[in-house]
């Protein structure tokens, strides 16, 4: 009764969640290269033939980069609507492409896929939920604004990766100039640390094990900053800083609260 999570990237230069059970797991994003990709769940020894589907949020490069080049090696299916194929340039073997609706399903072995809407600058931005094993686990980045679609979906998850993208203070004081920062906190750019705080200590569920916060800015938050803010307000969940440089542990989620991490390989 359980799943295994890992951020094998995780920030603007690229955003890929492995998530999947005993037999069969997904992607959510292929942002970094496919040796790239490889490498990294060799050292924490995951199998790609264990991968069976990626699922793409939106058309932004570090989300799809590594997609055109994972699909055709591996011969696996990219879930990802029209809209988003065409803004992002991407050219993919037309029996590998795989549409889907958001609140509808799709089924990947006994892993349950489900798309919903979000508030990001991208052309139809989605966020996902994967269940399994009676486990949820959500992928929360890139997102706007925290609305009730995020917040619905947070409360029903025994992990998730929840974007914590910039300190106001340092965005504020920072070198962006104005228009990009607007873009950042205008409603569809990114969560603040704030923000992200906020929906952990509203509405995170009693049952919610890790927390794996993602899509850091390299120039407007600071990982240690990120970690000492939300082990504040931990409560009994693990907080994980996902990683711009390299793979998270593998993390082992199971609704009997026994959560453990899984050894890497040498």
């Amino acid at each position: 009764m359980s799943l295994f999570i890992t951020s094998l990237n995780s920030g603007s230069n690229g955003n890929c969640y492995y998530i999947g059970n005993d037999s069969e797991a997904v992607l959510v994003d292929a942002g970094i290269s496919c040796r790239e990709t490889e490498k990294r769940m060799a050292r924490l020894g995951l199998s790609m033939n264990k991968v069976k589907a990626i699922f793409i949020s939106h058309e932004h490069i570090d989300h799809i980069r590594g997609v055109p080049v994972l699909a055709k090696k591996y011969r696996l299916p990219v879930y990802i609507t029209n809209t988003t194929m065409v803004h992002g340039g991407l050219t993919l073997e037309q029996q590998l492409v795989m549409s889907f609706n958001p609140y509808e399903p799709v089924q990947i072995g006994t892993l349950s896929v489900t798309a919903f809407p979000k508030h990001h600058d991208a052309s139809e931005p989605h966020s996902f939920i994967v269940a399994g094993n009676a486990v949820t686990i959500g992928v929360f980045t890139d997102i706007g604004a925290p609305c009730e679609h995020v917040i619905r979906h947070f409360q029903q998850c025994h992990a998730a990766f929840l974007e914590a993208n910039y300190d106001e203070e340092m965005l504020d004081k920072g070198r962006y100039p104005y228009y990009l920062k607007k873009r950042i906190r205008g409603g569809k750019g990114h969560l603040s640390n704030k923000q992200a705080l906020e929906i952990f200590t509203t509405h995170r569920p009693p049952f919610m094990s890790h927390l794996l916060l993602s899509h850091l800015s390299r120039d407007n938050n600071n990982p240690a900053l990120v970690q000492e803010l939300f082990d504040q307000h931990a409560n009994g969940t693990h907080i994980v800083v996902a990683s711009r440089f390299a793979e998270t542990a593998v993390y082992h989620i199971s609704v009997q609260h026994t959560c453990e991490v899984l050894p890497q390989n040498d």
